[in-house]
């Protein structure tokens, strides 16, 4: 039986930066730990070469990637959230939303009071939910 099976987000730089966006934007979030690239390694030094974070009680993996690759996030996998209240959810897509993308508006799509697709700065995918 694994061990573990955590969500795993591969950045090209921006890691750190992205930690820090989402330890600020989730109330209650916080970090597990971390580990930056120092010289000699393999990654650029000061680069993030491993984050664990918890985000509404799961946990997640991140890093910057030392080889840069030709593909990015797709929203196809995004993180799901259930907020608690029309104004954390407004909240939370105007803040995930900015410099990146909305793919749909906060709304009432009839399967949830209102509800959210956005992708962040970094191109990560959220949906955030209010049933």
């Amino acid at each position: 039986m694994p061990a573990s099976c955590l969500p795993f987000l591969m950045f090209q730089g921006e890691g750190s930066r992205a930690v820090d966006f989402y330890l600020a934007t989730f109330s209650g979030a916080k970090l597990d730990a971390i580990e930056k690239y120092g010289d000699g390694e393999q990654g650029a030094p000061g680069t993030l070469k491993m984050a664990l974070f918890t985000v509404a009680g799961q946990q997640i993996r991140a890093f910057d990637s030392p080889p840069v690759h030709a593909f990015a996030f797709t929203p196809s996998l995004s993180f799901f959230v259930e907020c608690e209240s029309e104004q954390e959810l407004r909240q939370l897509a105007d803040t995930l939303s900015g410099d990146g993308a909305t793919m749909m508006a906060v709304d009432n799509y009839g399967f949830s009071k209102l509800y959210a697709w956005v992708a962040d700065r970094f191109g990560v995918a959220w949906q955030l939910n209010l049933s």
